[in-house]
């Protein structure tokens, strides 16, 4: 069955208190899309090269030729700005979860290995960072068997996760049939919440496309690093205050292509030296809090008012 439902309800107002971890009144997971490689490109037999998401932001795609402009913006992710990234939130002894597109892994196996390594969450971002709204099923499928195994072949076991972000009507299916303990392909939500997919219970972890350094290269978007940082902050300041009742979380999206830069990084400097100051703030992984949710929430049916 495809994916095709709604619900325009959710929790309503009576959202679960979702009992983090020593109290916490928010929950923050940092991510990193690792994308550089995976993107349309001439090279793959794609019909042109990526446009989206590169420092010109309407620059024109010429069908069947290489743009070595945005081929370059991409290197520079995962040349120089991954590193920075990773660098920043190592120091401070922070986990994050990325996003990782099983090509881009193939393709920079000093980074896949580093992650794996420094306990980073890989989880599944699709096997190239292409558009899977009207992908064959069989090849969907066939792309998120590869990139399970390239993580796996890194990291030793399956991820929990994955979020391709443009998918297709099956996606949600076809990753719960490959053995995926969450998905993030959803935008609706401050907390995670059951689903049947499947027939089986299956826990979707929201994702947020507000608080996205996408934003610096899309209209209407951040205009310069102080308004993605008034953004955070502005966003922690009300999640915080609602936790003192109803703890929620939060998702910081972020791209090596873009925030890596150094005036992009020096937010995030900023944005985690202010977070310094809640000791009530869990930073952690979708991964624990996927975890968490299985522990402390587990799928119950729910009752039928009669």
């Amino acid at each position: 069955m495809p994916d095709i439902n709604r619900d325009l309800i959710g929790y309503a107002n009576n959202p679960p208190h979702p009992q983090w971890p020593n109290a916490a009144r928010l929950a923050i997971n940092f991510v990193i899309n690792i994308e550089e490689g995976a993107e349309r490109n001439a090279l793959e037999g794609d019909a042109g090269s990526e446009n989206y998401l590169t420092e010109l932001a309407m620059r024109e795609s010429i069908p069947g030729q290489r743009d070595l402009f945005s081929e370059s913006i991409f290197e520079y992710g995962s040349r120089c700005g991954v590193w920075r990234l990773l660098d920043l939130f190592e120091q401070r002894q922070i986990k994050i979860t990325t996003w990782a597109c099983g090509m881009a892994l193939e393709k920079n196996p000093q980074l896949a290995l580093h992650l794996a390594q420094q306990g980073h969450e890989i989880a599944g971002h699709g096997y190239r960072w292409i558009d899977y709204r009207q992908f064959n099923p069989e090849l969907e499928r066939e792309h998120i068997k590869r990139t399970l195994a390239i993580i796996k072949h890194y990291t030793g076991d399956l991820p929990w996760g994955w979020y391709t972000g443009r998918k297709s009507l099956q996606t949600r299916q076809l990753l719960q049939a490959a053995g995926l303990r969450y998905d993030s392909e959803s935008y609706n939500d401050d907390l995670p919440y059951w689903q049947i997919v499947n027939d089986q219970p299956y826990l979707i972890i929201p994702y947020s496309f507000d608080v996205n350094d996408a934003k610096y290269y899309l209209t209407p978007g951040w205009m310069s690093g102080e308004d993605f940082l008034n953004y955070l902050i502005n966003s922690v300041r009300c999640l915080h205050r609602e936790g003192e009742k109803s703890p929620k979380m939060m998702s910081v999206a972020l791209h090596a292509r873009i925030s890596g830069h150094p005036g992009r990084a020096e937010v995030l400097h900023k944005f985690l030296d202010y977070l310094a100051d809640f000791p009530d703030i869990w930073i952690c992984t979708r991964q624990q809090i996927a975890q968490h949710w299985y522990q402390q929430h587990p799928y119950r049916t729910k009752e039928i008012n009669t």
